[in-house]
């Protein structure tokens, strides 16, 4: 039985692509899986994954200097034929670990450089310069690595001059979010928001979007922006939000089973651009109509499956339009969650993205 060992400095342990799908996936298929995370939460096993963690250290410069060192050993102690890592901090680890002759393969999530064009916390005068050094220093690396993996076709096109990449796409299980207990029609005047809490994502124009429609937004999510938080309270469409927080996913299917709209209206951030948000198909899979940024991609989506509306995400005038349109129409957005659903069933599902993975393992072992 091959020894595969997953490696997270900044994800949970519990992560729908890391965890969920990925390495349960690898389990189910026989692999003897182990997975390295840093959340100070302790060793365990769970579902037959053994997780191992080297502790919490706060801080950015702390996680990518001694987390990574710590995460670097434990991988070496575990030995393992097969490395496979989930953040850009660790690709010196993933090196180190090629040229102990081990195979290694780099699962890219974000575009790296566009994404960090949109970070807060980088001052914009250095974001440029950063993005740029970062570019150089993920083509030094993952051209010496045996395979990449990315989360949408976009970033796997960024990869393929430079080494062996394949795109396994973040799609929903088939029916995890799926519930059959209430009728589309007979739900109340609700729509859902369900995701991190930040302005990049757009949540100033969705909470403005709702002021004078009588309609609720199931708001859910963890805010790691104190005073964003505190900015969207001020705002008149305020008093229709319905604050949930941070929700387990069982709570999450509740919140789409009551909710007849889902919104994914990221700003157009580069890094927003030309991603396939995991929100845009769990609201697809749950049978509810979208309202979704209109990027092209996103709209090709949308548009081709006829199950939402797309609308200038900086724009609240259109945000409340979209949802006025679909919550006064409801056998029309009725349709649309059904196209949504369908299209996820037929294609946009987790069960195509693991026979990939897993036909990869095969080639590379």
């Amino acid at each position: 039985m091959n020894k595969i060992c997953h490696l997270t400095s900044a994800h949970a342990r519990d992560d729908i692509r890391i965890f969920k799908k990925e390495c349960i996936s690898l389990k189910n298929n026989g692999y003897n899986v182990s997975l390295i995370v840093a959340d100070g939460k302790g060793d365990d096993v769970v579902e037959g994954v053994k997780i191992y963690d080297i502790g919490k250290l706060e801080g950015r410069l702390n996680r990518f200097i001694k987390t990574t060192k710590k995460i670097y050993k434990k991988a070496v102690e575990i030995n393992a034929d097969l490395y496979h890592f989930h953040d850009p901090d660790l690709m010196p680890a993933g090196f180190k670990l090629i040229k102990k002759g081990k195979y290694v393969i780099y699962d890219v999530h974000e575009d790296l450089p566009g994404q960090t064009m949109g970070k807060p916390y980088i001052k914009p005068v250095f974001r440029k310069p950063i993005a740029l050094a970062l570019k150089t220093l993920e083509h030094f690396f993952s051209k010496r690595y045996s395979y990449i993996i990315t989360a949408t076709p976009h970033i796997k096109s960024l990869f393929d001059n430079r080494n062996k990449a394949i795109d396994i796409n973040n799609y929903p299980f088939k029916n995890e979010l799926l519930s059959e207990e209430k009728n589309y029609l007979e739900k109340k005047q609700e729509v859902c928001f369900v995701g991190a809490i930040s302005e990049i994502r757009g949540l100033e124009q969705v909470v403005n979007a709702m002021d004078g429609l009588d309609v609720k937004l199931n708001l859910a999510g963890k805010s790691n922006q104190v005073s964003f938080r505190d900015k969207l309270t001020k705002t008149k469409g305020w008093n229709n939000v319905n604050e949930l927080g941070l929700v387990t996913r069982q709570d999450v299917k509740t919140i789409l089973a009551n909710s007849k709209v889902g919104i994914v209206t990221y700003l157009p951030s580069p890094n927003h651009i030309y991603s396939q948000p995991n929100k845009l198909f769990e609201y697809m899979s749950a049978g509810i109509p979208v309202i979704a940024s209109n990027f092209d991609l996103w709209k090709q989506i949308v548009e081709d499956y006829d199950c939402g509306i797309c609308v200038d995400p900086e724009s609240s005038e259109e945000i409340r339009a979209a949802i006025k349109e679909l919550i006064d129409k409801p056998k029309k957005a009725q349709k649309m969650g059904e196209n949504g659903k369908k299209a996820v069933m037929n294609k946009f599902n987790w069960a195509s993205e693991e026979k990939k993975l897993i036909k990869l393992y095969e080639e590379i072992l």
